[in-house]
This record gives C-alpha cells, structure tokens and sequence, in this order.
C-alpha cells in the first residue's frame, strides 16, 4: 500500500512538472511569435479591438466623400504603381525646366532668380518638416481606419542616423568642390557665380600690365616679350573656369540623383508624400537649372552646348529614380509571405529594411539644399537699406507661398 502511494505521487509529480513545462513553453513561445509579425500584421491585429472599430466608425462618419481639387490632379498626372509614378514624376522635375533653358538669353543674370530661390526654399523646407519627416517617424495616414505607432528606439534612432547620412553626404560633395574649384562650391542657388579674376590672378595680371609698359617704354618696337605672359596667364584663367563649369556638371548629375532617389522613396512611402515632393522639387529645379545654365555660359559653353550639358545632367535623375526603385523592390520591406518582416528581422534587429532608409537619406538632402545651400544667399544685402528692406519682405513672402502650398496640399 505505501508503494502505491509513492508511485501515485510520483505520477502527480510528473504530471505537475509537464503541464509547468508546458506552460512555460508556450509563454516563452508567445513573444517569438510576437516579435515575428509585421508592423502591418500588429496593426491588423489592433483593428480587431472593439475601441479600435469605434473609432474607426467615428473616421469613417466625419470623412468627407468628395476629393479634393489637388487629390484629383494628383490622380492624373500619377495613375499608376509607385514605380511608374516614380518614373513619370522625374520626367515631370526633368523636362520642363530643361525645355524652359531654350527661353533664357545667354547673358542672364542668376541673382535675378532670388524670389524665385526664394519660393522654392519653402517648398523644399515645408515638403521636409511638413510631410517627409513625419511621415519617417510616424507613418501615413489611413482614410478607412486610424492608426497607431509602435515606438522602437533604435528604429527611430537608424533612421535619424540616415537623415545625417543624407546631410552630410551634401556637405562632403559641395565641400570637395570648393576645394577643386579653389574655394567656388556648388550654390543651388547659382547668385554667387560672378566668376570674377581671383585676386592672386588679377595681381598677376596687373604686374603683368606694369612690366608690359616699362617693357614698351624701354623697347616700343618689341611687344612679344610682354604679351606673351598676359596670353598664358588669360589662357590659365579660362582654364580655371571651363574646369569649374564641368566640375559643377558632376555635382548636378550628382545632385540629380538624390533627386531621383527622393521621387522613388516618396511614391513607395506613399502616393501623397511622393506628389508633395515632385511639386517641391519642380519649383526648386528651375532655378537651380537657369543658374547651372548662366555658369556653364560663364565658362565658355554656347547656348547650344550648355542646354545640352543640361540634359545630360538630368539623366542623373533618371539613373536615381531606378536605383531607387530597384532599392525598395528588392531591399524593400517585402518578406516571404508579402506582409513584410518581423520587428527585429530587419537592419540591426530592428523592423527597418533598406528600402526604409532612402526617404531619411532624400530628408537630409532636402535640408542642406533648403538651408546651408540656399539660405547664405538669401541672407546677402546691400548698402540700400529700404531697397533691402523692400527685397526681404518680398523673399519672406515667396518663403511663406512655397511653405504654405505644401500646406495646403496636404491639410486634410
């Protein structure tokens, strides 16, 4: 009898210790398959709520059913999948303002364009802090249900890490330039270009002038020994400046490709991001455009060359948006089953993937265009107080519109 029980007990303790092992077997099961799931599958999981349906009933009732007048234009000029839309918006930034080159005369003056600057430093800045970095962190909106964000701190931190990438990408290209142009960077803004003689060169020229006449004092009959160092020293001028014109031809192929880097990562973010950025940056190619135009007629191209040169570069832009979009195709956030990867299946184990990453990397771009490339000239005056006066105000106001519309295309 006492073995008996001894051997009951035995068999209670067993089975105490399998159902314990059970249990813990499927607690620690639970946050595997947890962490397995997507941002999307967590978020069709939090729909199942019944707060959650409520207040999607509340969206649902205050939504309006009529488009409006931008959401209708959009549609049209961006009918198809994210990557033909990509390719239609870089033909949109690129062509007109290329077409537009064939109305400028050769002798423009590219500080003429500082409204116009003006007005596309809104728009690159109110696209930026309006729709692309709250669109990183936080997400699209949904117009059939709301939405709520899961905050990782090493996501938000990597992508904040991209955004300096893009930044500082900008300021190592513009900062080699200025080193092979011997100080001339590539301003966006094109109003500093004056290609003036560098004072070394032109105390050259003028020892040059004063050699030239005690020479012709001295020896009127013999006038080769002074020219000759004017003509090497006029020859070693121009050579400066072609070479400036074909260095600022790199960086605008350069800087055309993040731009095209910026049409792809906003279209796959989303249809309104991708048609907010197009319109941004449209306004701020034509006059970067006119202003790499006037240099390139500065460095001795024919209007006929440097229109060409101009469309070369705009190539770049194509060549980025592919990149892009074989970036988010084939690094993008498309796992096995097309609901995307888990919450630390991606770039350090975070949900990110590397098609994630272009957006940030377009956003630091956008906000060393907007600012240290621009702003400098914008902050320039001159000795005419009320006429300075006269020209903020009227820069401020562009600022504002520029701003305002990416505003307004996005306010719901």
């Amino acid at each position: 009898m006492g073995a008996l029980r001894l051997n009951f007990r035995c068999i209670l303790l067993l089975l105490g210790l399998a159902f314990a092992a059970s249990v813990a077997a499927r607690d620690s099961s639970e946050p595997a398959s947890r962490a397995s799931l997507s941002l999307d599958e967590l978020g069709e999981k939090l729909q199942t709520c019944a707060i959650v349906q409520d207040l999607n009933a509340e969206k649902l009732k205050d939504a309006s059913e009529t488009s409006t007048l931008t959401s209708q234009i959009f549609a049209v000029l961006f009918p198809g999948s994210p990557a033909v839309n990509a390719l239609l918006a870089t033909l949109y930034i690129s062509g007109p303002p290329n077409f537009l080159l064939a109305l400028c005369p050769p002798n423009i003056d590219p500080s003429s364009l500082s409204v116009m600057v003006a007005f596309a430093v809104g728009g690159l800045l109110g696209d930026t802090l309006f729709h692309l970095l709250p669109e990183i962190f936080l997400g699209e909106d949904s117009p059939e249900h709301v939405r709520f964000v899961l905050v990782e701190p090493n996501r938000n931190l990597l992508l904040g890490v991209a955004i300096m990438v893009g930044f500082m990408t900008f300021v190592a290209m513009d900062k080699g330039l200025r080193i092979a142009t011997g100080g001339e960077g590539h301003e966006h803004s094109h109003g500093n270009h004056s290609h003036d003689i560098p004072t070394q060169a032109k105390a050259t020229s003028s020892s040059i002038e004063v050699s030239k006449g005690e020479v012709l004092n001295r020896k009127k009959g013999d006038k080769s020994i002074a020219e000759a160092p004017k003509q090497d020293t006029e020859k070693e001028i121009n050579a400066s400046v072609k070479l400036g014109g074909y260095l600022n031809l790199i960086a605008d192929f350069t800087h055309n490709i993040t731009d095209g880097l910026a049409m792809s990562a906003s279209f796959y973010a989303s249809p309104t991001i991708g048609a907010t950025t197009t319109v941004a940056v449209f306004f701020h190619e034509i006059p970067h455009e006119v202003g790499d135009f006037a240099l390139l007629i500065q460095s001795g191209f024919s209007k006929r060359a440097a229109m060409g040169a101009q469309f070369v570069t705009a190539l770049g832009a194509l060549l980025g948006t592919l990149i892009g979009i074989a970036v988010q195709e084939f690094g993008g956030g498309s796992g096995v089953d097309g609901k995307g990867i888990g919450m630390t299946g991606g770039i350090w184990g975070t949900s990110l993937t590397y098609g994630d990453m272009l957006l940030p990397f377009t956003a630091g771009t956008f906000l060393y265009v907007g600012t240290v490339a621009v702003i400098p000239e914008l902050l320039e005056t001159g000795p005419n107080k009320a006429l300075e006066l006269r020209k903020t105000l009227v820069q401020f106001a562009a600022i504002a519109l520029g701003a305002g519309i990416m505003l307004y295309i996005s306010w719901d």
